[in-house]
């Protein structure tokens, strides 16, 4: 009898290992099939799917999701360039008018602000290490940085619609 209880317990244990915690959230499996989130190599970031529709195309990226205060800080700091369908994202809570720098940061990047209803407000083209301020053409409660002049090259506009 002891023989056959061992078997049920193991299992028993191990389904209770792989249940989410009682209370436990995961904003991201909202967001994004959990399939598709993995971890960035570099920075430790979860990496979620994006889009942004321009309406005659959709375009899909793989974007890192700073979250914390201190990865929004760091940003894309010290990091080689973007690949063409790579990016960061700065999700923030409530809406507000966002300003950025390209501080430390190599390469240039299209910064791209979203307003709350997921539409592109503009986008600016940040210089390598400048140190300029950057800022939202209204409030924001997305920023999304992709490599710079990428946005151009895909024929990506304010209006356009932004989902993750």
């Amino acid at each position: 009898m002891i023989d056959r209880l061992v078997p049920i317990a193991l299992v028993s244990a191990l389904l209770a290992a792989c249940s989410p915690q009682a209370g436990a959230e995961n904003t991201a499996v909202a967001e994004a099939p959990a399939q598709a989130v993995t971890q960035h190599p570099v920075s430790g970031l979860e990496v979620v799917p994006l889009t942004i529709d321009t309406g005659e195309q959709t375009h899909r990226f793989r974007v890192e999701v700073a979250r914390s205060r201190e990865a929004q800080s760091r940003g894309l700091m010290e990091r080689p360039p973007l690949g063409d369908d790579e990016g960061m994202i700065f999700p923030y809570k409530a809406a507000a008018v966002q300003g950025f720098w390209m501080k430390n940061t190599p390469s240039p990047l299209d910064i791209i602000f979203v307003g709350e209803d997921g539409r592109i407000l503009n986008i600016i083209t940040g210089e390598p290490y400048s140190e300029k301020n950057l800022i939202s053409d209204g409030h924001a409660n997305l920023v999304l940085e992709i490599r710079g002049g990428r946005a151009a090259e895909l024929g990506i506009e304010p209006g356009d619609v932004v989902a993750w």
